[in-house]
């Protein structure tokens, strides 16, 4: 009888922990089950977004883009332009100090090449004004929008593009 009882506890020994290893082995391969499950749905779910965000991205490039404003590129003049003419029996003297503004560099240079017709045109511009209306601001400004248009028309014949932005007047002396 010892012996059966010996016998019988090694068997029931070994079913015990046999059945807890069958549990253990369910309970790993239903967490994995779940992690997995999560994962993927969580991976489906993205991936929709993803796919909505490349459609929105498709349409966006659809569009024509805006364009990024480059930087502000300044040419400077030199030497100033001195130029003189009379006011009232009198020969007075201006001496204006330019500054070319533009964001593109290729086409600055393009126009470099007719300097000379540029110089040209603003000289005869600056030497064409009344002393008079050159004294106050607004006929300083005035002058300024002057020379912008003259040279962007220059730019215009001669480059085919509007080049210049700006003429800036960085000095200006009235004698």
């Amino acid at each position: 009888m010892a012996k059966k009882e010996a016998a019988q506890a090694p068997e029931n020994a070994e079913a015990k922990p046999a059945g807890k290893m069958k549990l253990i082995i369910i309970i790993v391969i239903a967490v994995l089950l779940a992690v997995g499950l999560s994962v993927g749905g969580t991976l489906f779910f993205l991936g929709k977004k993803d796919a909505g965000a490349d459609e929105a991205k498709a349409e966006a490039s659809a569009e024509p883009a805006v364009p990024v404003k480059q930087p502000a590129i300044y040419e400077e003049l030199s030497p100033a332009f001195v130029v003189n003419f009379n006011h009232q029996g009198r020969a007075r003297y201006m001496q204006v100090s330019v500054a070319l503004m533009t964001r593109d560099q290729a086409a600055l240079d393009a126009l470099k090449v007719h300097m000379p017709v540029l110089r040209n045109r603003l000289v005869m511009l600056f030497s064409g004004q009344d002393f008079a209306s050159l004294i106050t601001p607004v006929g300083k400004e005035m002058l300024r929008q002057q020379a912008t248009a003259s040279v962007q028309e220059l730019a215009e014949k001669e480059t085919g593009k509007v080049t210049i932005e700006q003429v800036l007047f960085t000095n200006l002396v009235l004698q």
